[in-house]
């Protein structure tokens, strides 16, 4: 036997690849397999790691990006090039926006063939430079654990956000000498004692000052510290454009959701604190009320902003006091802050969680045989505290932030993206991730069927999610507006839907329809007992627009102020 023969190959660039991944401690990866990237799929197949085999690539970047959400640490997905990559690019502006730690790795062309418009060739920095923290391509195999290594790190660090990095075909099969880079360890800033000083201060001076909570980072730790520094101070405290798991809605102290159709009266308090503490979130465009919250660029109430990205603070509104931290280092030390021997607007802390109840326990009249503020109310009443809700974007979802109640941390997989297509993908990532929890997809119509292929995905690992589409015949949302705008003048927003329960059997899962209010209970037992991926087809009128208002109610009084 020759010595060349016992001398161990170097690993090839797509082991070192997946090395890299095991190092991080990664047990999920979401794809779609393309020839791109075959190697890649060769070392995962004795890795451990278990993949998910998707549909089609928005959906398996969905999934990856929900996976992120939920766990803190980056969700893994792998796509082909060209077509593959574009499909994908939906997850990952929903990452961006929602500051959620992801890497989407895309096969490549080969090195030598680049600059011809080759076949599904793409500059990867260009297409996917302004919607992700790093968009990079691996030139070399040998560089493949620092470049991996830094997606971690960068996924991570500040402001959490998605990673894309292509890989050239022909470099996957490089030799890798040298061994596995170190585990990447989050960075987390935390408050200088001056920091502290100064809000400890500022809250000592305050008459009504007001809590929000948002963003990323935050972990069950910093959920029970926040919720002790609120208690100690009695402070009101409202969550921002779905982040509503980041307080129990039912604490004393909770004010509501600064979401889309928010309660008037929550937005009159926050407009009227003296000091507004907005920890973890931007302050976005929902949360800000249209940017009508504050001024811009300096308010005249006094602004508290804490974020764990230096580049988000002063970016729209240039704070009273800035705090460069995280989420999980702020809420730590807040819970540590003496508490005041008395507190001023307690009473109003009161009244404000008071005003939420109000807001949020019945159901409003709504037109039709079906009222979705009700289905809300059963699901509330009926599920363990535990179960997973998903949905994406559509005006259905208003009832959920309205009525549902989320009672644990990361119990809401939703897109602050307003991203339609999210619900099916992020309940088969929260059921791959929680077996042993219920899962619930909330979506719309036109919502469902932007990724409803997915249900087959569900049904090939034996996911018993249960789908409860809601279906007005209609884009609802965009209905809305153009009665608002162009009253009695349809175009475009008319669907014709399948019988979704039928969809549902024919894909392997349960089917059930439901046409009135007090058949839905029934229906969700027989789907969660089913023992199969299941979809409830929930026929609602598409008068029944939102909560608070008709298609009938907006187009009159549209027409009323020509």
């Amino acid at each position: 036997m020759s010595q060349e023969s016992l001398t161990p190959k170097p690993r090839t660039a797509a082991q070192a690849l997946v090395d890299q991944l095991v190092a991080n401690g990664v047990e999920h990866v979401f794809a779609v397999p393309g020839e791109s990237y075959l190697p890649v799929l060769d070392a995962l197949h004795e890795s451990g790691i278990r993949i998910t085999v998707c549909r089609q690539e928005g959906g398996a970047a969905m999934m990856a990006e929900a996976h992120g959400k939920a766990t803190g640490r980056p969700g893994i997905c792998f796509v082909t090039r060209g077509p593959g990559a574009t499909n994908a690019s939906a997850g990952i502006h929903i990452a961006q926006q929602d500051s959620t730690p992801m890497i989407l790795f895309v096969g490549q062309i080969e090195r030598g063939l680049r600059d011809r418009e080759a076949w599904q060739e793409i500059d990867y920095r260009a297409a996917f430079g302004p919607i992700c923290k790093w968009a990079t391509e691996v030139e070399t195999g040998a560089r493949m654990p620092e470049y991996v290594s830094r997606a971690f790190h960068t996924a991570c660090g500040g402001r959490p956000g998605p990673v894309v990095m292509a890989l050239p075909k022909d470099m996957l099969k490089d030799p890798v000498p040298g061994p596995a880079a170190p585990a990447f360890v989050p960075v987390e800033a935390a408050p200088g004692a001056e920091d502290l000083a100064r809000l400890g201060a500022l809250l000592a001076e305050a008459q009504a000052p007001f809590l929000v909570l948002g963003g990323s980072r935050w972990d069950e730790r910093a959920y029970a510290d926040i919720r002790a520094f609120a208690e100690a101070f009695d402070l009101p405290v409202a969550t921002s454009y779905r982040r509503l798991p980041l307080f129990d809605p039912l604490h004393p102290n909770y004010a509501g959701d600064l979401g889309l159709a928010a309660n008037a009266k929550l937005v009159a308090r926050v407009k009227a604190a003296d000091l507004l503490i907005v920890l973890g979130g931007r302050l976005g465009e929902v949360a800000s009320q249209m940017y009508a919250l504050l001024d811009i660029p300096g308010p005249r109430t006094r602004l508290v902003h804490i974020h764990p990205g230096p580049e988000e603070l002063g970016r729209v509104y240039v704070p009273h006091l800035a705090i460069n931290a995280a989420p999980t280092r702020m809420a730590a030390a807040l819970a540590r802050l003496p508490a005041p021997s008395a507190t001023p607007w307690s009473e109003g802390t009161r009244e404000a969680h008071g005003e939420y109840l109000a807001w949020s326990e019945t159901a409003t009249p709504q037109p039709g045989t079906v009222n979705f503020g009700e289905v809300m109310i059963q699901l509330r009443d009926a599920l363990p505290s535990d179960a997973i809700l998903c949905n994406g974007a559509g005006n259905y979802a208003a009832w959920i932030h309205r009525f549902y109640r989320f009672r644990r941390l990361s119990t809401h997989m939703a897109p602050t993206s307003g991203s339609m297509g999210y619900g099916v993908p992020a309940a088969v990532a929260m059921k791959r991730l929680h077996p042993e929890r219920t899962v619930i997809s909330l979506n719309g119509d036109g919502d469902f069927l932007m990724n409803g292929q997915e249900f087959a995905t569900a049904v090939q690992y034996g996911l018993n999610i249960v789908c409860i589409v809601a279906d007005n015949a209609s884009y609802g949302t965009i209905r809305m507006h153009q009665e608002r705008d162009f009253p009695g003048r349809v175009c475009a927003t008319d669907l014709v839907n399948p019988d979704f329960a039928a969809y549902a059997r024919a894909f392997g899962g349960a089917g059930f329809t439901v046409e009135r209010t007090e058949d839905f209970p029934a229906a969700l037992d027989a789907a969660l007992a089913a023992g199969l991926p299941s979809i409830i087809h929930v026929k609602i009128a598409v008068d029944a627009i939102t909560p608070g208002a008709t298609l009938t109610t907006i187009r009159e009084k549209a027409l009323a102020g020509r």
